[in-house]
């Protein structure tokens, strides 16, 4: 497949560069909403401290693996 040139001489990105950009940005977005969601499920149930934090940290680490991935694979369907 040819790459293609834009109008000023740059190239689009690959295939492979476009899936990990979707994966980057999910991830961000995803550890976003899981540090509001984990803080708040967290402090309900009466999390205090280092154990806040850890479970606040899985949380986001959770939440942004998984949007991340769905976002890289709406990526790969778009190449």
């Amino acid at each position: 497949m040819p790459v293609t040139v834009g109008p000023y001489g740059q190239t689009q990105p690959s295939c492979f560069d476009r899936v990990k950009m979707g994966f980057m940005m999910g991830f961000a977005v995803g550890m976003a909403a899981g540090a509001m969601f984990g803080t708040f499920s967290c402090l309900r149930i009466g999390m205090r401290g280092r154990e806040l934090m850890g479970g606040v940290g899985k949380m986001m680490m959770q939440s942004g693996g998984t949007f991340g991935t769905f976002m890289s694979i709406g990526m790969g369907i778009r190449c």
